[in-house]
């Protein structure tokens, strides 16, 4: 077939803002055969194939693309499911424009192939024709526990199932998916498409036992109590930080963890929810990555009347993906940069402000300047003397960053972690300070990308079955 030397890619076909802004259907509505063969064309099937070096997961994306050139998608999702777990997820959520893409040789004279889009084009088209799921091997009778069912724990499991181990998930909300459910919205990732790929696991023999807390309801030694040779923790990193600020305390503040939980996990946005948040007002979302962009377009569609994001750096520090960062523009949320909180001001009462019983009525911010760059590179942000501002808000949402929750290390005797909270592990095998147990994801980072996770999930699911394969 005739190569396609378009220097762009094709467009993903999308929801029209003034539509997708007031609704919780998906934004991104996918490729279609045509434009999927199209685009694959764009691929120049490189000797030496510089994206795949860039994927946490080792796709081979040159031979999965080749297949889609001549229509052959089931073909193309084999290959893909031979190293990822989650295809229709890490198709929609990964920063492939930092990883694969990035390293794309199209890339160099125009924009890189779509290897993100053809990616959920393909596990769509598989999941639409097909319910075949991965061989697995017979059994080796050896039994793995996994705590937590978000992208590291899925994939940990998933892979170890393919190789005969006897895997069980512990997860402690009611629905399987981590941070996949409870933290990325609808409109961005359906649960449905997350549920096709839990059931595919269950399919593959491991099971998930939800509402179990490991550090409450079981311990991890009591785990190893139970005929459990070996751990997996990939419990993620669900415990919110917050600036220190006066007035974090009054009602309308959330974290952005607890906002999309209410609205994604919990249905909030349903008429008369169990667990509501905001309707309606003037919404302040404080920060600049995806989990910002989740909250602040998550506020427009539960009906506010405006949303700001207030991030203390310029446009171009701005750690969210671009795509996002436009679509909620194009949504209508004012971006208000080089700006930073400083107090959060609440309803007086006889001249005296209350910060524990009192509601949320605005934000008083300073202005910043950038100066010297950090240790990561980045400018700092300097605040500018006497440029306080009031600006009028009923609820602030702060998504500022998240760490791993103690409880497990609480519970754990001998389980080192970092002054930040993340387990301590060994970086090319996930081995944890304690023998037979390894973690991986959010975990031991902190926040991060979902195939970030994916990537420790499968280094951890490797040094197990060599652990165990010596026992």
């Amino acid at each position: 077939m005739k190569p396609n030397m378009s220097l762009i890619k094709n467009e993903m076909p999308t929801q029209e803002p003034e539509l997708r802004a007031h609704n919780f259907c998906e934004v991104a509505l996918g490729y279609d055969e045509a434009i999927a063969i199209d685009e694959a064309l764009r691929c120049l099937e490189c000797k030496n194939p510089t994206c795949v070096s860039g994927c946490p997961v080792n796709i081979q994306i040159p031979e999965f693309i080749k297949k889609v050139k001549v229509g052959d998608f089931e073909g193309a999702y084999e290959v893909i499911s031979k190293t990822s777990t989650l295809p229709a997820v890490c198709g929609r959520v990964c920063p492939q424009e930092k990883q694969c893409e990035a390293k794309c040789v199209r890339g160099i004279k125009g924009e890189p192939v779509g290897i993100g889009r053809l990616e959920r084009f393909v596990a769509d088209w598989h999941n639409a024709h097909s319910d075949k799921v991965p061989l697995t091997a017979e059994s080796n009778g050896k039994r793995v526990a996994v705590v937590g069912s978000g992208p590291s724990g899925l994939t940990c499991a998933g892979d170890l199932a393919k190789i005969g181990y006897k895997v069980t998930v512990f997860e402690a909300l009611h629905l399987a998916g981590g941070v996949l459910v409870y933290g990325i919205p609808e409109f961005r990732l359906p649960k449905s498409i997350v549920q096709k790929e839990v059931d595919n696991l269950i399919k593959m023999g491991v099971d998930i036992e939800t509402n179990i807390v490991i550090g409450k309801t079981l311990t991890i030694d009591e785990i190893f109590e139970m005929g459990y040779e070996a751990v997996f923790i990939g419990s993620g990193a669900g415990l919110p930080k917050f600036m220190g600020i006066p007035g974090e305390s009054l009602k309308g503040v959330y974290s952005a963890n607890e906002f999309l939980t209410r609205s994604n996990l919990m249905k909030a946005y349903k008429e008369n929810p169990i667990t509501p948040i905001m309707k309606g007002g003037r919404v302040a979302v404080v920060g600049g990555g995806n989990v910002a962009m989740d909250a602040a377009r998550t506020a427009l569609r539960l009906g506010a009347d405006k949303v700001y994001v207030v991030y203390r750096r310029s446009l171009e520090e701005l750690p969210a993906r671009r795509e996002e960062v436009e679509h909620a523009m194009e949504e209508g949320i004012e971006f208000m940069l080089l700006n930073n909180p400083v107090e959060i001001l609440g309803y007086e009462e006889q001249g005296k402000q209350d910060y524990k019983t009192g509601f949320v009525r605005a934000i008083k911010c300073v202005k910043m300047e950038l100066g010297e760059p950090d240790e990561r590179g980045r400018r700092r942000p300097i605040e500018i003397p006497n440029s306080e501002f009031i600006l009028d808000v009923d609820t602030v949402i702060m998504s500022i960053g998240t760490s791993p929750n103690p409880l497990i290390k609480s519970t754990t005797v001998g389980l080192e972690v970092n002054q930040k909270g993340g387990i301590i592990v060994e970086e090319t095998t996930g081995q944890t300070s304690i023998e037979g147990v390894f973690a991986g994801g959010d975990a031991v980072t902190g926040a991060a990308t979902v195939i970030s996770a994916m990537g420790a999930g499968k280094v951890a699911a490797n040094a197990i079955d060599q652990y165990l394969s010596k026992r």
